[in-house]
């Protein structure tokens, strides 16, 4: 695949295939590509705690939110939660650059996942105390990004923005939809 392809490919994913599951090692190569990602001042500061145990998964899943813009929706459901996840945590004392460092890493993760053919979901949306302590995460430690991760269940396509939807994503069966400006759109001059 062409790094555009690729780019293409990994649209966020919000329903996967519950009975396809992601090894340890798929997730220790993602944060492989993480590591490599460039960041401020070369500090370093992210870690990952890696999820792939079942009842660890459901208990990191409850402290998730999942699409704001679909309101009738509360998330995936039993059979098309994800398999994985990797967690973006840092010390408190050794923060990272925010918003690059997080950004620069999760983007090498989603890229890297959707290589392997599997979909992400980054999420902010995170109940990060809730998760830390279900983390067990010393309190000097806090979480920054959640990255959900599995086979998917689900179709992503890129649509133009209409007077309809406008940048907002909807559903069409087990299609998601994500209105994108065209090139012209976001290019603001050519000089």
């Amino acid at each position: 695949m062409t790094l555009k392809e690729i780019v293409t490919k990994a649209r966020t994913v919000r329903r996967f295939k519950e009975n396809m599951p992601i090894t340890l090692q798929t997730l220790r190569e993602l944060v492989d590509l993480a590591r490599l990602a460039p960041c401020g001042a070369n500090k370093q500061a992210l870690r990952y705690y890696l999820v792939t145990q079942p009842s660890l998964r459901e208990r990191v899943f409850t402290t998730l939110g999942w699409a704001a813009y679909l309101t009738d929706w509360v998330g995936p459901a039993e059979g098309e939660r994800p398999t994985a996840y990797i967690i973006q945590v840092e010390e408190a004392v050794n923060a990272c650059l925010r918003p690059v460092d997080p950004g620069f890493a999760a983007q090498n993760i989603i890229l890297g996942a959707a290589e392997k053919g599997l979909g992400s979901c980054l999420i902010d949306n995170v109940q990060r105390k809730d998760l830390a302590e279900v983390l067990g995460l010393p309190t000097e430690w806090r979480v920054v990004y959640v990255i959900a991760l599995g086979v998917p269940a689900e179709t992503v396509e890129i649509r133009p923005i209409d007077s309809l939807h406008g940048i907002k994503y909807w559903r069409e069966g087990m299609v998601h939809c994500v209105p994108k400006h065209t090139l012209d759109e976001v290019i603001y001059e050519e000089a």
